[in-house]
């Protein structure tokens, strides 16, 4: 998009693209799967214009950025470390977070393990989980075991095509956590025609398309592979994320939040969400907490859904710490 600037930036070992506009302070976003920066090129745009150095990188395994091979460079070690190194690239102390999806998980573990890298964080679709020791990551996502088995998703979004992967995808509105059945993941025949998605242009599901076709899938899915191997005859039984969060157990978040999700987002609707997020226990979490804001007849993709809305609540909250 005209009017944003690119550049390779060399951070934890890797080689990151990163999308930004504008002059410090900055503003950090964080895309989700299957995303790139370019989900948040609105959004960019508006910080950019208003005074702030809107930064969005590819993460690991997405895009331009290096895509290592071995699934274990996919913890949520790597993925703050790569933060961090960025943060340190941009020549600042901290910054404002904005993140979704996937990177709002990992969001909360910037905020966690580095608290003082964030002025204030910004967070949508995805609440802070406080870490159970005994619940596995993916026993709380479920997504199906087809996402942990390497080369198995792979292998069926080439049959269908990335077209209607990314339009299946942007366009879930059922109630509850997302469902991959085996064999059949995303419920698409080969060959068929789905509509776009009303979030996306068809500019933009031109680029994702493009970017994905180019890069593969198999980046994205790392995360979830990292986060919680399962038992797979071809795998040994590990959870890679657990030893590094397992000192974190009970810890609080605290840094200025501000938080943000649809009605018909699908994490939302999953059970006991909404419940951790308006009876208490999230603010108990996460004391700096500032506002639950609820967004009606909004999905998941939430900044892309509604951009100029979005953009206008991150400029409300983190003007206030400028």
């Amino acid at each position: 998009m005209e009017g944003i600037d690119h550049r390779i930036v060399s951070v934890n070992g890797i080689k990151m693209h990163i999308a930004e506009k504008g002059q410090d302070p900055v503003v950090l976003f964080l895309h989700g799967f299957p995303e790139l920066w370019y989900s948040w090129c609105h959004q960019i745009h508006a910080l950019g214009s208003l005074g702030y150095h809107a930064v969005a990188p590819n993460l690991r395994g997405f895009g331009d950025t290096d895509t290592p091979t071995s699934i274990t460079s996919y913890t949520c070690d790597h993925i703050v470390n790569d933060l961090v190194a960025l943060i340190d690239s941009l020549g600042v102390e901290q910054v404002f977070l904005v993140a979704q999806d996937w990177g709002a998980i990992m969001g909360w573990y910037l905020c966690m393990f580095k608290p003082e890298r964030v002025k204030a964080f910004v967070c949508l679709s995805v609440p802070f989980t406080p870490r159970s020791p005994q619940m596995k990551p993916m026993d709380r996502m479920r997504v199906h075991v087809t996402f942990q088995a390497p080369g198995e998703i792979e292998a069926k979004i080439a049959e269908i095509g990335t077209a209607n992967v990314v339009k299946t995808i942007f366009s879930i509105r059922k109630p509850g956590p997302p469902c991959f059945p085996k064999g059949n993941a995303f419920g698409i025949r080969t060959n068929a025609s789905i509509s776009l998605p009303s979030c996306l242009s068809e500019e933009e599901l031109t680029y994702y398309v493009t970017k994905f076709d180019q890069k593969g899938f198999a980046g994205g899915l790392n995360y979830y592979r990292a986060i919680d191997y399962m038992k797979l005859k071809s795998w040994p039984s590990l959870t890679l994320n657990v030893p590094v969060t397992e000192k974190w157990t009970g810890m609080q978040v605290k840094v200025p939040m501000k938080f943000m999700v649809g009605d018909l987002d699908m994490v939302y609707t999953t059970l006991g969400t909404k419940e951790y997020i308006h009876n208490g226990d999230f603010k108990k979490d996460v004391p700096f907490l500032e506002e639950a804001v609820v967004m009606e007849g909004v999905g998941h993709f939430i900044n892309q859904e509604r951009a100029e809305e979005i953009g206008s609540h991150i400029y409300d909250f983190i003007k206030k710490f400028k």
